[in-house]
């Protein structure tokens, strides 16, 4: 069991028997010396997110979590397949909605941390950075200022990012995929 002084970002919690992790923590102080927190939380399964608040008396159960290497291998009808790194004979798949926006930067033979609650793998970890080729790229214009330097490319996972003019077709580059932005060109 956990109490109230333990939650804090990154702490994965049990609520309604599905596993939480805590996002965004703020502490808020009221009169009187009566304190909340109010926290943003991530389904770990589903990957909804809610807010909640939490008074100094609740107790929290913590979610037993464990992450195993996967890697991926194809995508269809909206399922990600996957195996365990060591043993491609377990396989298992992952709706596209559960993994959320950063699916649009995994590629083929990708290794990924799998998320295990309960003995039954239920989401994945990309790495933060991943590098991925660009294959569409329009000309960059010197000139043209009204948006900011930037252009739109197409990666080889059919992911469109905006970058800056110098990035070109055939280039790798580096790409965050917490926050689906270009980081830098490798090459």
């Amino acid at each position: 069991m956990a109490d109230f002084n333990e939650l804090k970002t990154g702490k994965v919690i049990t609520i309604q028997s599905q596993p939480y992790e805590i996002i965004e923590a703020s502490l808020l102080f009221k009169g009187r010396g009566h304190s909340i927190l109010q926290a943003k939380l991530k389904n770990l399964i589903t990957g909804n997110s809610i807010s909640k608040t939490f008074h100094p008396s609740d107790s929290f159960e913590e979610a037993e979590i464990e992450k195993t290497k996967a890697k991926f291998l194809y995508l269809r009808k909206d399922q990600f397949w996957f195996c365990e790194e060591g043993n491609p004979k377990n396989r298992f798949f992952i709706q596209k909605e559960i993994i959320g926006e950063s699916s649009n930067f995994l590629k083929q033979n990708t290794i990924v941390e799998g998320i295990v609650f309960n003995k039954e793998i239920i989401n994945i970890l990309l790495p933060i950075k991943v590098k991925l080729k660009v294959i569409e790229s329009p000309p960059g214009i010197k000139g043209d200022r009204a948006q900011g330097g930037t252009k739109m490319i197409t990666l080889e996972t059919g992911a469109k990012l905006n970058t800056p003019l110098f990035i070109e077709q055939g280039d790798i580059i580096e790409v965050n995929t917490e926050k689906g932005e270009y980081t830098r060109r490798i090459s």
